[in-house]
């Protein structure tokens, strides 16, 4: 098992402890309220001292029951059916006073029990109760402290990582530019010798999926040191104090294993900006503050590398990526065609695939996937495969793979109405129609009307084509496709249904930020809104929310009446394949192209 593993059974074992604890101090809790309120009962049942003695003056006493070495006794008095209770303060001398009522004739039984331990056990556990509640305290207190040794350590005595630069597809540029991060760690002589100073810290960010933990563990592999591996949010604490504590231990533990790499995954989970605030906000100052001085501490001897890891850049602290600490900020982007390809025969090297599959026709599909994308897709695609009895994985399973992730389950038992597969197919065919005389839009490649996740039908656009700047016109026009469908629904039911809200969704953000983020409207100008507060706002004039509302209303408006021209224009395609549609559910590129030429 490895150490992962038996860190997170150990930490298994000890919540359950924790709680078991718990559980036992709430018991003991109970008990104590029952044992008061049952000695409040029994306060009413209690004979006192001085009465007890006047009844037995008086010969009234018929028997006595006492347990030898207590004080406590149980008493029952002649022509009364229930015994009562009385406590007296010496049990020596009661005893003499009873055998001389015995002596003067009186007839008293007096029974005299063992001592039992079990009586005492409840007693005693009541006592306990506070020492159990500290220790209690102090087991989580102690545990919180323990958390901070937590970071994950990959190096010869455990495990090593065995991710190479081979292993990582997609990242030419940026592996080149690690390179130099492994020469340090293997022969720092060489740059010391220049005068030359490594950075101290590099930062990686990304969307999520692009692969920053691999190529991290990818240079740990290839320079064959430890890594030592921790999450922002592991530093963070209901404890104050707790997290810049597990910041000093990661580094000691960092200078014991050098060379060796640091690597902080989410690290805007300490590292964001510091604010004054008090509460969880000071702790996570205090931390950041910890983080800050630790990699200020590093001398020019000690060969550590604190790789950092977070898809929100904008939120970290600017004190953080100062030189002298991550000097080096480095874009890991979405994989192009080429690395998609790479990623696709990486992940695909311990499935078996059919010699049919053409890799490349699914990389120039995927355009945007991410390498975490791409692997669940083949992963998919396994899974379909085996479900459907193939001996490999063939190319329709891995098309209805992308299909599952990028729209959803296919859902072919959900009953719909004539009027419900109607509206679908004429919005769906809306889409379609308009996207086909649009320059800009991407081909058609499949209209379905059978659900899909939470879509009663979908339009699928190739996405052949890696995009790295969108021109307005593209995404006037892209407007103009989304809200073909809603277009459709009026022009020919002459009603609208609920069935465009992402559509209208989708659309009103990409024109917001036509206007607020890039500068594309014509009576506002190239001036960037988006994210102002409301005193930045009130330098660029009055009312200005007012006239982005109107902007974006304009984007949205106009492209809603030029799709209706479309349709308007095009009316018999749109008729022929929302029938199309009725009749086969699915309709695919090549059928798509062939009602336009005819």
């Amino acid at each position: 098992m490895s150490k992962k593993k038996n860190d997170k059974k150990k930490e298994k074992k000890l919540w359950l402890s924790l709680i078991s604890l718990m559980i036992l101090l709430v018991i003991l809790l109970g008990a104590t309220i029952f044992l008061m309120k049952d000695k409040e009962k029994e306060d009413e049942n209690t004979l006192a001292y001085t009465d007890l003695i006047k009844e037995l003056s008086y010969g009234n006493i018929e028997k006595i029951e006492m347990t030898v070495g207590s004080t406590s006794l149980k008493v029952k008095q002649k022509n009364e059916e229930e015994e009562k209770k009385a406590i007296v303060p010496n049990t020596e001398s009661f005893i003499g006073l009873v055998q001389e009522k015995v002596a003067e004739g009186n007839e008293i039984e007096l029974i005299q029990k063992p001592k039992s331990v079990l009586t005492q056990i409840p007693a005693f556990l009541i006592s306990f109760l506070p020492t159990l509640i500290m220790l209690a305290l102090f087991i989580m207190i102690f545990k919180m402290q323990g958390l901070g040794e937590k970071g994950k350590v990959y190096n010869d005595t455990e495990r090593k990582t065995k991710i190479k630069f081979n292993d990582v597809a997609g990242l030419d540029e940026e592996k080149e530019e690690l390179v130099e991060i492994v020469d340090f760690l293997k022969r720092p002589e060489k740059f010391t010798k220049m005068g030359a100073k490594i950075p101290k810290g590099v930062l990686l960010y990304g969307k999520p999926g692009t692969g920053k933990t691999l190529i991290a563990k990818a240079i740990a592999g290839e320079a064959d040191v430890p890594f030592i591996s921790m999450s922002g949010s592991e530093f963070i604490e209901m404890f104050a104090g707790l997290g810049a504590s597990r910041v000093r231990k990661l580094f000691d533990k960092a200078r014991k294993l050098a060379p060796c790499i640091v690597f902080i995954d989410e690290i805007d989970a300490i590292g964001s900006r510091r604010t004054s605030n008090s509460g969880a906000e000071t702790e996570n100052n205090q931390t950041l503050n910890q983080l800050l001085v630790e990699m200020d501490g590093f001398s020019s001897e000690e060969t550590i590398i604190v790789l950092a890891a977070t898809n929100r850049p904008e939120m970290l602290d600017k004190a953080l990526l100062r030189p002298g600490r991550f000097d080096r900020q480095i874009t890991i982007p979405t994989p192009d065609l080429k690395g998609r390809l790479e990623i696709l025969k990486i992940h695909g090297k311990d499935k078996k695939i059919s010699e049919n599959v053409n890799l490349e026709s699914i990389a120039e599909d995927t355009a945007g996937f991410t390498g975490a994308e791409l692997a669940n897709i083949l992963n998919e695609a396994a899974i379909i495969a085996t479900k459907n009895k193939h001996e490999a994985i063939e190319n329709n399973d891995i098309e209805e793979a992308v299909k599952k992730v990028t729209v959803g389950i296919e859902k072919r038992t959900r009953v719909y109405s004539e009027k419900d597969k109607k509206l679908t197919a004429y919005h769906e065919a809306g889409h379609a129609v308009v996207s086909r005389y649009l320059e800009t839009q991407p081909e058609v490649k499949e209209i379905s009307i059978i659900p899909r996740g939470v879509a009663g039908g979908y339009t699928m656009q190739k996405t052949d084509e890696d995009k790295y700047y969108i021109s307005k016109t593209e995404m006037q026009e892209k407007l103009i496709m989304l809200l073909g469908g809603r277009a459709a629904e009026k022009l020919v039911l002459d009603d609208i249904s609920t069935g465009a809200s992402n559509d209208i969704e989708v659309a009103t953000q990409i024109a917001r930020d036509m206007v607020t983020k890039y500068g594309m409207s014509d009576i506002l100008g190239p001036i960037d809104f988006q994210g102002k507060e409301p005193y930045e706002m009130q330098m660029f004039g009055e009312n200005i929310g007012d006239k982005i509302g109107q902007e974006v209303k304009i984007l949205i408006d106009t492209a809603y009446n030029d799709a209706q021209m479309l349709l308007k224009q095009h009316r018999d395609k749109l008729d022929i394949i929302a029938q199309a549609l009725l009749q086969k559910e699915k309709i695919n590129e090549k059928d798509f192209k062939m009602f336009f030429e005819e």
